[in-house]
């Protein structure tokens, strides 16, 4: 499987980055075309179109509140250490690729600081699932971009070869990775535009993430046996801390993702055991 990931990410080129480029000039020029480029006129423009979205959502709140979970950090190393011993470089890329969208989402949201629904709207005047998210680092969305960086990777890890194959293995995540961003609006955390861009932002990220990857090799480490240790520590405290999560919230999601947790720790003891 590394093999064959490995091949896959040797076929990109910079080329790629040229469609969300275009995406982010698209946008930035309709928030000019609509004098919405202020912090005002960002968020009355599509204040409606939150409004439409959070209130279809919020009737859904223990299914849009699970979903929601998949964009957290936690939750998605979690499902993603299954990979660890088939394909360690989808984790060098994972790796590299949060780091960069860490750095865009907080300079991002100092730059724009964008007031969040809660704060736009008011608490009483819009629909909330889970923490009332209030403050002014609405955008981008972090889970939008987060959900987007690990999509981007694993869609271009895994991509088919034939073209029809390609194309609904391509369509068929994108719209997953819309569908998860999304709750962020309806869980009232986000405005529409805030999970746009930080879609844009996560796809950016997880290219980057492979092209570092691909050029120096900083995590290589990852796929020797004698570093599992680090993993098996890793993988253990994150055990313990969805067990908490699951005590206090009891969400679906992570029970699945100790699920994978466990698979894991167990695969990467035995791995080791033998060495």
């Amino acid at each position: 499987m590394n093999d064959k990931v490995i091949a896959n990410f040797s076929k990109l080129k910079a080329s790629l980055f040229f469609i969300p480029i275009l995406l982010l000039v698209l946008l930035i020029l309709f928030l000019y075309s609509h004098d919405a480029l202020s912090k005002e006129g960002y968020v009355l423009i599509q204040k409606d179109y939150f409004y439409f979205i959070n209130s279809k959502f919020s009737k859904y709140p223990t299914l849009v509140y699970n979903i929601t979970q998949l964009g957290d950090c936690l939750v998605l190393l979690s499902l993603l250490s299954i990979f660890m011993i088939k394909s360690p470089k989808i984790w060098e890329c994972i790796i590299s690729a949060w780091i960069v969208s860490g750095i865009f989402s907080r300079l991002f949201k100092d730059f724009f600081h964008i007031p969040r629904p809660a704060e736009a709207f008011g608490r009483d005047n819009i629909a909330v699932v889970g923490k009332v998210l209030p403050g002014f680092s609405s955008l981008p969305s972090g889970h939008s971009i987060s959900i987007f960086t690990t999509i981007t990777i694993l869609m271009y890890a895994f991509m088919p070869q034939r073209l029809t194959n390609r194309i609904l293995w391509v369509f068929s995540l994108i719209v997953i990775g819309l569908l998860i961003a999304s709750t962020r609006v309806g869980v009232g955390a986000h405005h529409p535009l805030d999970v746009i861009f930080g879609c844009i932002t996560g796809y950016c990220s997880g290219l980057i993430g492979i092209f570092i990857s691909r050029k120096y090799k900083i995590w290589a480490w990852i796929s020797n046996e004698k570093y599992y240790p680090v993993f098996i520590l890793l993988f253990t405290v994150f055990s313990i801390i969805l067990v908490t999560k699951i005590v206090n919230e009891n969400l679906i999601v992570f029970y699945l993702s100790l699920m994978a947790l466990v698979f894991s720790l167990y695969k990467i003891s035995m791995v080791y055991a033998k060495r």
